[in-house]
């Protein structure tokens, strides 16, 4: 087995991949070879992404069936499916409106696109989902996003086992405290961040580029018996 990770005249789809970690996920697996399509839920979120060789970009709202599945309809095999899309809501979240809307978005989602790729996915492909520190831990800031963060480790974790007929492996990072939109609040108070940082034992907020390794490790042949998997990737917060 070779010990590059090659990604050449195959096909990913990056869900959530027009900004922050997907968008950096989708640049790396296109430079890596890859054909990718990814997606943002509206027109201003694809438009935002910018060009970059090697990814198309769509509109895909995963709150909606039907879209979802005539999305899939469009693409030919995958390598891989890499569900990034995601919401966290905060404070509306403690309303049920906003709690549903997260759930749908985060939890949902993920499910709407796996079982939609399943065929696409079928003898070698790989489906990457997004977990997160809430996974693992309460948030009363945001009841909703850890509610279905959680739901994604569990949902992975039962997808690696029924898809595993099929030849798909499941998988799932969990990345820490990351540099992106979504931490901009508590990056931008200094009390917060001087917290997390201290956790953090290796001493420094995580980029998007930290996740590109590991994500493409997991959806790569490297990984050929890695299913299952809930991987950290915080810089040692876990076990802080």
């Amino acid at each position: 087995m070779s010990l590059t990770i090659d990604f050449s005249g195959k096909a990913v789809v990056v869900t959530g991949g027009t900004g922050g970690i997907g968008l950096r996920l989708a640049r790396a697996f296109a430079e890596a070879g890859a054909q990718v399509t990814a997606t943002g839920a509206t027109e201003a979120e694809v438009a935002g992404a910018g060009a970059h060789p090697g990814v198309g970009l769509r509109v895909l709202d995963v709150r909606d069936d039907a879209a979802v599945q005539a999305f899939a309809e469009t693409e030919g095999p995958l390598a891989a499916l890499v569900n990034c899309a995601g919401a966290n809501l905060r404070a509306a979240e403690l309303a049920p409106e906003g709690f549903a809307t997260v759930v749908d978005i985060n939890l949902n989602g993920t499910m709407r696109t796996s079982y939609a790729f399943r065929e696409k996915l079928a003898n070698g492909g790989a489906i990457l989902n997004f977990c997160s520190m809430f996974s693992f831990f309460g948030a009363p800031h945001a009841p909703g996003y850890a509610a279905s963060k959680g739901g994604v480790a569990q949902l992975t974790k039962s997808l690696a086992i029924a898809f595993a007929a099929d030849g798909i492996r499941v998988n799932a990072l969990a990345p820490g405290w990351i540099e992106t939109p979504m931490t901009a609040v508590p990056r931008g108070n200094p009390v917060r961040s001087a917290e997390l940082v201290g956790r953090t034992p290796l001493g420094r907020w995580g980029t998007p580029d930290d996740v590109v390794g590991p994500a493409l490790f997991l959806c790569s042949p490297l990984a050929g018996f890695v299913t299952g998997v809930i991987l950290p990737v915080d810089g040692g917060y876990l076990v802080a």
